[in-house]
């Protein structure tokens, strides 16, 4: 389209305003956390999701694939680093797990290339987060903090549980005996309470901040609006995520290898249902 031309004027005249911001200033909506419309979601929506999600994962089965296989890899590292000192690993464990939406940063990019019709790439994925590495390390930073909190409180409840810290030479086993029922009690009421926390600001964070020109703050508060105000979809799924990670551990963290992708690629659809859409950033 061909500006309209403006009517000439002398350089007497009084000056005229400076011109507006250029468009790619403007492109960067001023997301507040508050102005961010949410939608109401259904008890069955978690499984669609998943449904989704596992589309998803048999449509760029090698690069779920890749994932998991980091998942499994490095659950193992943790275990092998960690086989002496138990208390470390269930702390680590659980943050482990808890972080993973910052993992999972490259499935949410596969799962938006295939949305737009896409091809999805391997090498696309590992550097996504080059795109919004500021606000990317903020958030990071925050869930970092969570877990050293949750790990040191860890610490503290064996501590006490156990008048000092106990030494299982690796068998987790012994710490469910019936006589420490009530360290059981006390560590599952603090890893609940930080695993509550965590999950309430980080459930539609990652993928929000890979889509939406927002920043950290209103991302992890938005996740927290829909957390708190659509409670039962959310337990819901965070009892779900609970299950099928727990059940992924079990042969040796090898079920991660299908967990780990299913879940991130479900997070992406979870906040595509929940989070009215707003035009998508340019991706390279």
């Amino acid at each position: 389209m061909t500006p309209i031309e403006a009517p000439a004027t002398n350089h007497s005249a009084q000056p005229t305003a400076p011109p507006s911001a250029s468009p790619a200033e403007n492109e960067i909506p001023a997301d507040s956390v508050f102005a961010i419309q949410l939608r109401t979601l259904s008890l069955a929506a978690p499984f669609h999701w998943l449904a989704l999600g596992w589309r998803d994962f048999r449509r760029a089965p090698l690069i779920g694939a890749f994932y998991g296989l980091c998942f499994m890899l490095m659950g193992w590292a943790l275990v092998a680093v960690f086989k002496h000192a138990p208390v470390y690993t269930l702390a680590l464990s659980a943050g482990f797990l808890l972080v993973g939406p910052l993992t999972c940063l490259g499935l949410y990019q596969v799962s938006y290339r295939l949305e737009v019709g896409e091809t999805p790439r391997l090498l696309d994925s590992l550097t996504v987060w080059r795109r919004r590495t500021g606000q990317l390390a903020i958030f990071g930073f925050v869930l970092l903090i969570l877990e050293m909190l949750w790990a040191r409180s860890a610490l503290v409840v064996f501590a006490v549980s156990f008048n000092g810290m106990p030494d299982f030479a690796g068998s987790l086993s012994k710490l469910v005996d019936s006589q420490n029922l009530g360290f059981i009690v006390a560590y599952v009421a603090v890893g609940g309470l930080f695993a509550a926390l965590i999950f309430a600001v980080s459930v539609i964070s990652m993928p929000m901040l890979l889509h939406r020109e927002t920043d950290a703050i209103s991302a992890g508060l938005t996740s927290m609006r829909l957390v708190l105000t659509q409670m039962g979809v959310m337990l819901v799924w965070g009892a779900v995520i609970t299950v099928l990670v727990v059940l992924a551990l079990l042969p040796g963290f090898a079920g991660l290898i299908l967990v780990g992708p299913l879940l991130g690629h479900a997070s992406w659809h979870a906040y595509r249902e929940a989070v009215v859409d707003s035009p998508p950033p340019k991706q390279a």
